[in-house]
């Protein structure tokens, strides 16, 4: 067994690549698994890390610092183009108002902090991990780590307060938003029943046996009935199409109609038989239904088509086509005629491959399958972000130069780079599934090595009566802004507490507590409202962790 302990425990590079890979499995399990309904998801890498470490688990000490620093510097890149199309489109009038509430809960939480840490005189660095953990946010992590590397000072404090506040800022924030939906949230301050914006559409298909329908159009068949629906699909003569809106209708068509459950009955009165076929299923093989047509992403590039309504476009009726998703920052948002497009949305368009090439040709590039992944941009991007995060940067009031460091360089860059590149006719973005794999790959190792350094003194520090503060304090800094900001946003700038939530998320980086806001509040608010304010606080919470150190250190 001499060869499992040398795999294991004797340092070398195939070592590290081993307990690296091992850390994330574990972590990658047991973050799938839920308790009382909430995930850690990937973060549980981080706590298998500590187990790991406490048990004596260890790496080569420069091995360690080379994979977690490089981990934490594609993560953050690739985050960076992620969100970077819709960076600058959130600065909008409509996206401001979301925004600033965003913000005040970040510098909130950061003053917060400040004075936590002078009246319970705990050390800026560990307040700097405990402030990170309780806003659970990582790449915020690895910036103050960086500028307490470039300061001089340990960095296993930091690691430590975030390791040890982390879960309470998941569940915290979950904890907030039920606080203010029993103590502060009226009923006018719900969501309104919007029928576009439900999110318990039913689909059902009819057969057309009424003759007040038959020679009409669909344009005409809409405005003449005070129904909310659309007609997604015809069939006619064994063909599959997409009724335009000049479309006419005849005896014995089949439409396929997007509504909502209770206004499928009434429908039945307008168009005649109503089929029998559950079209809800999760497995319904859309392929079969759309032999004739094929589906495709298409990115939003083209910058004058940033802040637009869907409807405005027509794409629809000019072209046949059929858009029935938008993915924004990660998020899946409802296709909704009132839905305003942002640079760097995908589309999920479905039609004749003419007619999405012509619709292509109006948003910008298609998400196409590149048979060669184009990584002259990313290692472009990679040394562009390093060059701009080693610059020393002189602020006023601060004797020591600031450095945006191995997290601030890489999104800055990466964020430029996502939202301008396209403009420059360079194919800077990259497909969701390999952005995704980018940014796992690089988070799992940056929480594995991460976990490993701070799992020796892990349990000590915990044990400790600094830990139960710790922990009460992270608590304070995660519950206390989102309450207080949530509060004021409702009842001074009138905000419905479905858009609040997610803005309140978004704001602490918290998608397990997005979940929760979608699975209680009904309709795509909460997902609107954090795909808007998500990668200005992502930006927010790296640059504002490194300002606090430099101030008050």
């Amino acid at each position: 067994m001499e060869w499992l302990k040398a795999l294991l425990v004797e340092h070398s590079a195939l070592q590290a690549v081993v307990v690296i890979s091992l850390i994330s499995t574990i972590g990658i399990g047991l973050g799938k698994i839920r308790f009382f309904g909430i995930s850690l998801g990937s973060a549980f890498i981080f706590f298998v890390g500590i187990l790991a470490g406490h048990f004596g688990l260890s790496l080569d000490p420069s091995m360690l610092i080379y994979a977690e620093d490089f981990g934490l510097i594609i993560f953050v890149y690739a985050l960076g183009l992620q969100v970077g199309p819709g960076f600058f489109s959130s600065m909008r009038a409509d996206g401001l108002r979301l925004i600033s509430p965003a913000i005040a809960v970040i510098l909130l939480g950061t003053a917060l902090a400040v004075a936590l840490s002078y009246a319970f005189r705990v050390p800026m660095p560990d307040m700097s991990g405990i402030l990170c953990g309780a806003t659970t946010n990582t790449p915020a992590l690895g910036a103050a780590q960086q500028t307490l590397q470039q300061i001089g000072l340990d960095t296993s404090g930091a690691a430590l307060g975030c390791a040890v506040t982390y879960p309470l800022g998941v569940i915290g924030v979950i904890l907030a938003i039920v606080v203010m939906r029993k103590l502060f949230v009226r009923p006018s301050d719900m969501p309104g029943p919007d029928a576009e914006h439900k999110k318990n559409i039913f689909i059902a298909s009819y057969h057309l046996t009424n003759p007040a329908v038959f020679g009409k159009s669909v344009h005409e068949i809409a405005s003449e009935s005070h129904h909310h629906f659309v007609i997604s699909r015809l069939w006619r003569n064994g063909q599959v199409s997409i009724p335009t809106s000049d479309r006419t209708l005849e005896q014995d068509d089949v439409i396929l109609v997007i509504t909502n459950r209770e206004e499928a009955d009434a429908l039945r009165l307008i168009f005649g038989e109503q089929e029998q076929k559950d079209w809800n299923k999760e497995n319904i093989d859309w392929n079969s239904v759309d032999g004739q047509l094929i589906s495709q992403r298409i990115l939003v590039t083209r910058p004058e088509i940033n802040g637009k309504k869907l409807a405005s476009l027509r794409l629809r009726n000019n072209y046949g086509i059929n858009i029935s998703r938008v993915y924004r920052s990660g998020v899946q948002l409802l296709a909704t005629p009132d839905l305003r497009l942002q640079l760097g949305d995908r589309l999920t368009v479905v039609g004749e491959a003419q007619a999405i090439k012509n619709v292509e040709k109006i948003l910008g590039n298609a998400v196409k399958s590149l048979n060669e992944p184009n990584l002259v941009a990313v290692f472009i991007g990679l040394i562009l972000g390093l060059t701009l995060g080693s610059i020393p940067i002189a602020i006023p009031g601060i004797s020591i130069p600031v450095k945006l460091g191995l997290a601030g360089g890489p999104i800055i860059v990466g964020i430029l780079i996502g939202t301008f590149g396209p403009r420059m006719h360079m194919i800077t973005y990259t497909t969701q599934s390999a952005n995704l794999m980018l940014r796992a790959l690089g988070l799992s190792m940056y929480l594995a090595c991460l976990g490993l350094d701070a799992g020796t003194h892990f349990f000590e520090t915990v044990m400790r009566p600094e830990g139960l503060l710790w922990l009460g304090l992270g608590f304070l800094l995660t519950f206390v802004p989102v309450v207080i900001v949530g509060v004021i946003t409702m009842r001074i700038l009138k905000v419905d507490f479905g858009s609040l939530s997610g803005l309140l998320c978004g704001a602490m980086a918290n998608p397990m507590a997005l979940n929760y806001a979608n699975d209680t509040i009904q309709g795509d608010n909460p997902s609107v409202s954090y795909a808007t304010v998500y990668p200005v606080c992502m930006f927010l919470r790296v640059i504002v962790i490194q300002v606090m150190l430099m101030l008050f250190l």
